[in-house]
């Protein structure tokens, strides 16, 4: 869109030359506000051709009086008090519902600005009769943003939220690429106009001028393209200089853009500029397709929501980076830790190799390494890959070179078999000159102009500019003999990785020394920790005999129960051993106890909650524990009859302890015993003294109870519930509902419609078309395949009831949503309906829709 200036009694100035003319040459502004500028000394110096509409003088006749005259001594103060808080060159501040002398029942807002030495009022009639807190709503739209995950996501839902705050039939997101051509990445546009979503467009559609004031000024609007302009009186300062209108929102556009709007049929349009640390990143393009105004109060919300929604991208793509650099950092860890000290990046190529390519996409990687040439994926045959080891040789040593038109600076690569186009060489030593270099096939990229950028400066009824496109079919434009750049995460990524393979490298030519005095040391220390826990064992097995002797108990007693306890032990110990020595499952534990003790009638301990991991030192100590509290169920307990049963709760705590809830119920009466044996002392103090933990035992009389927490330390990981839960849950698991097809959503407000837009979607919905009114829904149900709709009841001054009986008469399933609650004369006519109460979820929606096409099967 290139921009141009009218001064009065001049011919129009042509600002497509963006080398050459000035920015600030603009002498027009719009017919629906009045601008003054106003000097130093606080004399009227311009004023606009139209200001007998508001100030009740010519503009002739106000040049050169006193602004207090014109405006009152009150709305001056007023502006003064807003001048004062202005800061930089580019400031603008607003004050609203300002008064007049010349008509004091008239409210105005005003914009106030610097140009130069003068002070420039813009003023525009104030809009009360709209009961909107738009302020309110930008807050709730940038609260709603901060749950998007990425870029496409955060642009997909402003877009969205631009419309629906002001109204325009179609607004895009705009980027600029690096060679200042654009795409439109995000769009949402009312049914049945058409999409530019994916279109690109050259860089010439935006001089560089015009995106130079795009940074300056975030908010520019065009109300009617077809609308009058008037000049600015006089159109010279005494100076000789026209009046720098850059920061002016009433400034009026080039005709050339006016004829570009035209040619497209959008009759008015609007910009809000997207900056990313001081520089443009891209716009909020919005198009109408009839005349709008819109007041100042809409148009700095939406300015508002720009610059929040400029924060959350930088954010993103902040995060995006951030994310790529972990990545990266992880992956220097796992090569780290992958090859093998010993080994050599030869002989390590394949998982090097791997890893690469999952961080940085290519076709194929080779290398030449320790006088070996090494290969995966598409890459050049080895003598081809020889010439482009001497070509990377006259490169600058010890840094990456990378190219995306490898052609062209090495010549011989066209006739290559795999025939690359991108390449990227990465140096892993000095001498001899070792690479692995990332290849990169040919991408014939297709791209979607909006118009043929080789052919951008034609002749024009406004003289020799860009003229503007007369339709908007595809232009394709194909690239041969380049591949897709590599981007700056991909260089920084490729420079991490050639540090950490030189580090490989350094720590391989140190391994072969260590290789000896570590074996010896492992040795060692394994004969160590072999002699350690056999000692303990044996001090262990001691005891246990030791404290398990009765005086009154027979020899085949002593012989069951210790034998019991040491069978316990040792199923402890296998499952330990298992894993080797590390972390097992406390229901593996539990499991392999009652199997082996009870047999048959193991089905009678239920097990529940999530399955914690605890680490080998603690394991032998709750194995005792289990193995005394099945043992003494079967004797005395729920187990000890037919009919008991024993239930195991284990609980995972918010501080990462892990509680037992051991409950016995059904079985026996239970009494207390009259003396406490070893096996008590076990379950009672093992995991207090052992573990730091506690226990809590209680002889109640319908079933003996106990409580153990074991402390966090001691616990490696939780997973998800036993095995056997697992199956019981996916037995009643409930395949979820789909929506095959379009649906409407006919609801006034603009969150709930938005939320329950996402919900829809998420269930399968093609695409959802919203609406506000009665009249809207109609539109929709005559224009689209609808395969179900969602009605709000109360739509402000209406009812939805007419659009649930065009439904009913297409046989179109649908629900009623409310926050009224009683609505029976509704469900009394359409029973078929289901209800959903505001607010509402996603499992709500989901019933209701479950519910629909269950009715109407």
């Amino acid at each position: 869109m290139a921009t141009t200036s009218q001064v009065p009694g001049q011919d129009p100035v042509d600002l497509t030359n963006c080398d050459r003319e000035p920015i600030h040459i603009l002498g027009r502004i719009q017919d629906f506000g009045w601008l003054l500028a106003v000097s130093s000394d606080w004399m009227i110096v311009h004023a606009s051709e139209n200001v007998a509409g508001c100030f009740d003088r010519e503009a002739a006749d106000i040049i050169g009086l006193p602004a207090a005259e014109i405006l009152g001594y009150q709305t001056l103060d007023r502006i003064r008090k807003g001048l004062s808080g202005l800061y930089g060159t580019d400031s603008v501040e607003r004050i609203f519902g300002v008064e007049v002398a010349s008509k004091p029942d008239t409210r105005l807002d005003v914009a106030v600005h610097f140009s130069g030495s003068n002070i420039v009022l813009e003023f525009e009639p104030a809009n009360f009769d709209v009961d909107s807190q738009y302020t309110s709503q930008v807050r709730l739209m940038i609260e709603r943003l901060r749950q998007s995950t990425d870029v496409d996501s955060l642009c997909n839902t402003a877009a969205k939220f631009v419309k629906s705050l002001t109204g325009f039939d179609r607004v895009m997101v705009y980027r600029f690429a690096p060679d200042d051509s654009g795409e439109v990445i995000a769009e949402a546009a009312e049914p049945g106009i058409g999409t530019f979503l994916g279109l690109h467009y050259p860089a010439s559609d935006i001089p560089r001028q015009a995106r130079e004031l795009y940074r300056r000024n975030l908010l520019r609007i065009i109300s009617d393209v077809n609308g009058r302009t008037v000049p600015v009186i006089p159109g010279i300062s005494p100076e000789g200089r026209p009046l720098d209108m850059s920061m002016c929102g009433l400034r009026a556009v080039s005709p050339i853009h006016i004829e570009y709007l035209q040619n497209m049929g959008v009759e008015a349009s609007m910009s809000i500029s997207i900056l990313r640390r001081g520089e443009l990143w891209g716009l909020f393009s919005c198009h109408h397709y009839s005349p709008l105004v819109l007041s100042y109060d809409v148009r700095t919300a939406a300015e508002l929501f720009a610059e929040m929604f400029a924060f959350l991208l930088d954010q993103q793509l902040g995060d995006r980076a951030r994310a790529q650099s972990a990545a990266t950092q992880a992956l220097h860890n796992k090569l780290m830790a992958d090859l093998a000290e010993g080994s050599t990046v030869r002989d390590s190529f394949e998982p090097l190799a791997t890893a690469l390519a999952s961080l940085i996409p290519c076709s194929g990687i080779a290398g030449w390494v320790e006088g070996s040439f090494v290969k995966r994926g598409q890459v050049p045959e080895k003598d081809e890959f020889m010439q482009l080891v001497r070509f990377l040789n006259t490169t600058a040593p010890g840094q990456i070179y990378s190219t995306n038109a490898l052609p062209s600076v090495f010549a011989a690569a066209a006739n290559f078999s795999s025939r690359p186009a991108g390449l990227m060489a990465l140096p892993v030593s000095r001498a001899p000159r070792d690479y692995i270099v990332l290849f990169r096939n040919e991408i014939a990229k297709t791209i979607k102009w909006a118009g043929d950028p080789s052919k951008p400066v034609e002749y024009g009824p406004n003289g020799a500019r860009l003229t503007p496109r007369k339709s908007f079919e595809a232009w394709q434009e194909t690239v041969r003999g380049q591949s897709a750049p590599w981007e700056e995460g991909d260089l920084d990524a490729a420079e991490s990785l050639r540090i950490t393979m030189l580090e490989v490298v350094l720590r391989i030519s140190d391994a072969a020394n260590r290789d000896r005095d570590r074996a010896q040391q492992q040795q060692e220390l394994l004969i160590a920790e072999l002699n350690h826990r056999v000692r303990n064992i044996l001090n262990l097995i001691r005891g246990l005999v030791s404290q398990s002797t009765t005086g009154n108990g027979s020899i085949e007693e002593f012989v069951d129960v210790i034998g019991g306890r040491i069978q316990a032990l040792a199923r402890a110990h296998d499952q330990i051993t298992d894993k080797k020595w590390s972390s097992a499952s406390i229901i593996e534990m539990i499991q392999a106890e009652t199997e082996a003790y009870l047999g048959g009638t193991a089905e009678r301990v239920e097990i529940t909650g999530p399955n914690p991991f605890i680490e080998p030192s603690a394991y032998t100590t709750l194995s005792l524990v289990i193995h005394e509290l099945v043992t003494n169920s079967a004797k005395y307990g729920a187990l000890s009859d037919r009919r008991g049963r024993v239930a195991i709760a284990l609980t995972s705590e918010p501080d990462g302890s892990l509680t037992i809830a051991w409950r016995e119920v059904d079985g026996p009466v239970v009494r207390p015993p009259t003396r406490r044996g070893f096996g008590s002392i076990i379950i009672e103090q093992s995991i207090p003294f052992e573990l730091q933990g506690k226990a809590d035992i209680r002889f109640v009389p319908t079933g003996f109870e106990a409580d153990f927490v074991i402390p966090a330390l001691h616990i490696e990981r939780v997973e998800g519930g036993n095995a056997a839960q697992s199956e019981r849950d996916d037995e009643t698991a409930v395949e979820p509902t789909k929506i095959s097809g379009n649906v409407l959503l006919v609801e006034d407000n603009m969150l709930i419609a938005l939320d329950s837009e996402d919900f829809l979607e998420e269930m399968g919905a093609s695409k959802v078309f919203l609406a506000a009114t009665v009249a809207k829904a109609m539109q929709v149900i005559d224009s689209e395949d609808i395969v179900m709709a969602i009605l709000d009841v109360n739509l402000g001054s209406e009812t939805s009831e007419p659009v649930a009986d065009r439904l009913s008469q297409a046989d179109i399933p649908f629900a009623f949503a409310t926050g009224y609650g009683e609505i029976s004369s509704y469900t009394e006519k359409h029973p078929q309906a289901p209800l959903l109460q505001k607010p509402f979820s996603a499992e709500n929606l989901r019933e209701a829709v479950a519910g629909m096409f269950a009715r109407n099967r």
